[in-house]
Order: C-alpha cells, then sequence, then structure tokens
C-alpha cells in the first residue's frame, strides 16, 4: 500500500517514513498539546533527531512486520495518522492506534484511515484480532472504536501511568469474521 485516497476531500493515507522526519517534527509541533491530552507521542518526537528515530523504528517494525505507521495528508499537508503499535502475524493480533492535530477533528479521516489498514491486516496480512487499546477518558478515540464496528472487551483499572496520573485503559476488538460481515457498510467515506 503507497497511497490511498480518503475520499472526494483529497486526503490520502499513505505510509511515514524516516526521510519525512522534519515533516512529521512540523505536524506535531502544530499539534503538540491537543495530541498529548492522552497518549505520548508529542513527548517521544521533540526534534528532528527523536523524530527521524521514532519513524526509523516504524520503518524497522515494517522490516520485521511487526508494525507499521501512516500518515494523512490534507492538501499536502500531514494532519495525522494510524499505525499499528503492535503486530504479531503468527498469533494474527494487531494494535492500531491513531492521533490527529486538532485541526483536522470531526472530519471523519481517523476512521477512514483506520478502515484501510484494518482491511489491509486483515485481507492481506491474515490477521485475526485488531485491538484498539485507549484512555478511557479519551471520548472521540472510543468513538473511532464505535465506528470502525469494534467491541468494548474491558477496562484495564490505572493500567497507563501518563504524565504523573494513572489512567484507565480501555480495551476494543474487532475479529476478522465480525469485520468481514459488516465490510459493505463500514467502507462507504
Amino acid at each position: 500500500m503507497y497511497a490511498v485516497s480518503l475520499g472526494d476531500d483529497g486526503a490520502l493515507l499513505r505510509p511515514l517514513e524516516p526521510w519525512q522526519a522534519e515533516e512529521f517534527l512540523t505536524h506535531i509541533e502544530r499539534g503538540r498539546e491537543f495530541i498529548g491530552q492522552h497518549i505520548a507521542l508529542p513527548d517521544a518526537v521533540t526534534d528532528l533527531e527523536s523524530s527521524r528515530s521514532f519513524l526509523q523504528g516504524y520503518a524497522e517494525k515494517a522490516a520485521a512486520d511487526t508494525g507499521r505507521i501512516h500518515g494523512i495528508w490534507v492538501g499536502g499537508t500531514l494532519i495525522g495518522g494510524v499505525l499499528f503499535r503492535t503486530m504479531d502475524v503468527q498469533q494474527g493480533v494487531a494494535e492500531a492506534g491513531c492521533w490527529l492535530e486538532p485541526s483536522a477533528v470531526g472530519s471523519g479521516l481517523v476512521t477512514r484511515a483506520a478502515r484501510v489498514i484494518i482491511d489491509w491486516a486483515f485481507e492481506e496480512r491474515g490477521i485475526h484480532r485488531v485491538e484498539w487499546v485507549v484512555s478511557a477518558e479519551n471520548q472521540p478515540s472510543i468513538a473511532v472504536a464505535r465506528r470502525l464496528g469494534m467491541t468494548r472487551d474491558g477496562v484495564l483499572r490505572q493500567r497507563y501511568s501518563y504524565r504523573g496520573k494513572r489512567h484507565d485503559m480501555e480495551i476494543w476488538s474487532i475479529l476478522a469474521p465480525e469485520w468481514r460481515s459488516g465490510a459493505t457498510s463500514r467502507h462507504a467515506p
């Protein structure tokens, strides 16, 4: 998968690679406070070196078939992304996630992009279960899980320590047969 159209608004989904470290850093700078409300991505990407290192880590995961990262571009500007933070092809399990800068919130881009990578994982890689692990306070991300047809499996109480506070984490998932049975209604952008 190189570049995939996400709809009539000109949005594109394509892999994020180490050579795009400067663009990635600029994007994170624009949304640092907003993105950092629930995830540590802005804490990991603070300068050009850490941006390159972060993307290199995902390039290595892609080469090892253990993860992937894709950016969402609108009008040629990187505004967010989706990823497989982990991917265990042998066990058939992957953990998907997302982030978005505030200017793009409410446009459905994350849901459309997540559909593309989840479909790829089920249909091309033979993944059986895709998980979505999210802070119980991150209602926009929980709404994405619902729109993707995922089931809330449970809550890991105070599982994640982030910026001095312990957060409950919700686990959402969808299985390949569930995805396929709802694929027709889910693929409309």
